[in-house]
C-alpha cells in the first residue's frame, strides 16, 4: 500500500529545523566564550599630539629652575627725623638722583620759630657780655684810682713822718706830733697793701664772670646750631647715586602737603647697578639647593653668571626664595623688579641612562609609561623606575634600555588601557 508523500515531506522539515535550532543553541556560548577571550580594541591617539622621546646614555646636568625677579641689593631708606608738613616734591620714582640733590622740602614752623628765638637769645646773651665785661672794667678802673690814691697819700704821709721825725730830733716838733704822722703813713701803706690786693684780685673777677657769660653764649649758640641743623634736615637730600624708587610707604604714596610723623619712610633710594635676583623655586626641588652652587639668569636680553648665595628657610605657597648673586656685568634695560627666569646647576653627572622628563615623572618613582613598539604602529604600558631629576630630563633606573622611544605627556585619559595605536 502506497504512503503519502506529504507526510514524509513534513517529518522530514521538522527535523531538519530541530537541528538547526540545536546547532544554534549549542553555538551562542561557544561564540560568547571566544569572544571573552579577545584583547579590547586600542583606543586609537593622534601621534602629533603626544610628545615623545628616545632613551639616551651619557653626561646629564642636574638643574632646577624658578621664575624670579632682580631686586636691588643695596638700597636706602630715608626716614623723617621730625613731625613735619610735605611742601615740595622734586623727584618722583625712576629718576636718577645725586648725593647732593633735594628730593623734597618739608617744614616745621615750631622748629623754625625755635631757632629763630635761639638766634635772638645769641645776641642778647652777647650784648650782656660785652655790658658786663664794660661794667667790669670801669669798676676796675675806679680801683686803679683808688689805689694811686691810696698810694699817693701814703707816699705823701711817709715824708711827713720823716720830716716831723727829724724836727723832733732838733727839738723843734713834739713827740707826739711825730708819733701821728708816723701812724697816719703805717695806716696808708696797709690801706695800699688792701687796694693792690683788690685790684689783683678785680682781674681774677673780671675773668670768672666773663668766662661764665662766655659759657652761657656758647650754650645757646650750641643750641642754636644743633636746632639749626634740625630745620636744614627738613630738606631732604639723596644722600647717595642711584635711583629714586619709592616715595613714602609702599601702602601710602607720599604726596605734598601730607603731614609725616618721625620715622615715616620718606622715599627709598636704590643702586641699580647693583642687582640680585630672588628665584622662587618650588620646595619639592628647593632641597638640593645649595649655597655656592653655579646658576645663570636669564633676562630675556641676555644671560648673566651669578651663584647661589641666600636660601629663605621657610616656604611660600609652595615655593621658596633663593637668592643669586650675579658675578657678570648687567645687559641693557636690567632694572629693579625686572622678571627673570633663573636655572641653577645642582649637579653634573657623567655617564647615567636618561630620557626627557615626563608630565608625571618625580625623582625616585616607580611610574608606567607608553613604550612604542618599533614593529607596529602601537605602544605599550610598561613600569619604569625613576632616579635623580633635572629640570628637562629624568635618570631611568629601571624598565627601559637605551633607543626605547617612550611617551612623555599626560596619558591619564588612557589609564583603562594597556596599549594604545598611533595614528
Amino acid at each position: 500500500m502506497d504512503v503519502p508523500r506529504g507526510k514524509e515531506v513534513a517529518r522530514r522539515k521538522l527535523i531538519r529545523r530541530v537541528v538547526i535550532i540545536a546547532l544554534i543553541i549549542a553555538a551562542v556560548p561557544l561564540i560568547t566564550w571566544g569572544l571573552s577571550r579577545l584583547k579590547p580594541a586600542a583606543p586609537s591617539v593622534d601621534r602629533a599630539t603626544v610628545w615623545i622621546d628616545s632613551v639616551k646614555r651619557g653626561p646629564m646636568v642636574r638643574d632646577v629652575r624658578g621664575l624670579g625677579t632682580l631686586v636691588v641689593e643695596q638700597y636706602m631708606w630715608i626716614p623723617a627725623a621730625f613731625d613735619s608738613r610735605v611742601e615740595k616734591i622734586n623727584f618722583l620714582p625712576g629718576a636718577k638722583v645725586n648725593p647732593n640733590d633735594v628730593v623734597m622740602v618739608l617744614s616745621n614752623p615750631d622748629m623754625e620759630l625755635a631757632a629763630a628765638d635761639l638766634e635772638w637769645q645769641i645776641k642778647a646773651a652777647q650784648a650782656n657780655e660785652e655790658n658786663t665785661r664794660v661794667t667790669l672794667e670801669t669798676q676796675q678802673l675806679a680801683q686803679k684810682a683808688l689805689t694811686e690814691q691810696v698810694k699817693s697819700d701814703m707816699e705823701q704821709s711817709e715824708l711827713q713822718a720823716d720830716r716831723d721825725s727829724q724836727l723832733t730830733k732838733l727839738g723843734l716838733k713834739s713827740d707826739l706830733d711825730t708819733k701821728l704822722s708816723v701812724a697816719k703813713w703805717q695806716e696808708l701803706k696797709g690801706r695800699y697793701a688792701l687796694s693792690k690786693e683788690q685790684l689783683e684780685i678785680s682781674d681774677l673777677s673780671i675773668k670768672a664772670q666773663m668766662d661764665a657769660q662766655k659759657v652761657g653764649v656758647e650754650k645757646l649758640q650750641a643750641a642754636y646750631h644743633l636746632k639749626k641743623q634740625q630745620v636744614e634736615q627738613l630738606v631732604i637730600r639723596a644722600g647717595a647715586e642711584g635711583t629714586l624708587t619709592q616715595l613714602g610707604a609702599t601702602a601710602t604714596p607720599l604726596e605734598v602737603g601730607m603731614r609725616v610723623s618721625t620715622g615715616t619712610i620718606l622715599a627709598k633710594i636704590a643702586q641699580p647697578n647693583k642687582l640680585k635676583a630672588t628665584l622662587k623655586i618650588p620646595e619639592t626641588q628647593v632641597k638640593d639647593v645649595a649655597i655656592g652652587q653655579a646658576a645663570s639668569i636669564d633676562t630675556r636680553n641676555g644671560i648673566i653668571p651669578g651663584h647661589v648665595s641666600r636660601i629663605d628657610p621657610a616656604a611660600v605657597n609652595g615655593t621658596v626664595d633663593v637668592d643669586v648673586t650675579l658675578e657678570g656685568a648687567l645687559p641693557p634695560g636690567a632694572r629693579p623688579d625686572l622678571s627673570v627666569d633663573g636655572t641653577i646647576t645642582l649637579e653634573r653627572l657623567a655617564d647615567v641612562v636618561y630620557v626627557g622628563r615626563p608630565v608625571i615623572g618625580q625623582p625616585g618613582a616607580k611610574i608606567t609609561l607608553f613604550k612604542l613598539d618599533p614593529d607596529t604602529k602601537e605602544a605599550l604600558r610598561v613600569p619604569v623606575s625613576l632616579g635623580r631629576s633635572s629640570v628637562n630630563n629624568i635618570e631611568v633606573v629601571d624598565g627601559l634600555k637605551v633607543g626605547d622611544q617612550v611617551i612623555l605627556s599626560d596619558m591619564s585619559s588612557q589609564d583603562a588601557y594597556n596599549r594604545i595605536r598611533l595614528n
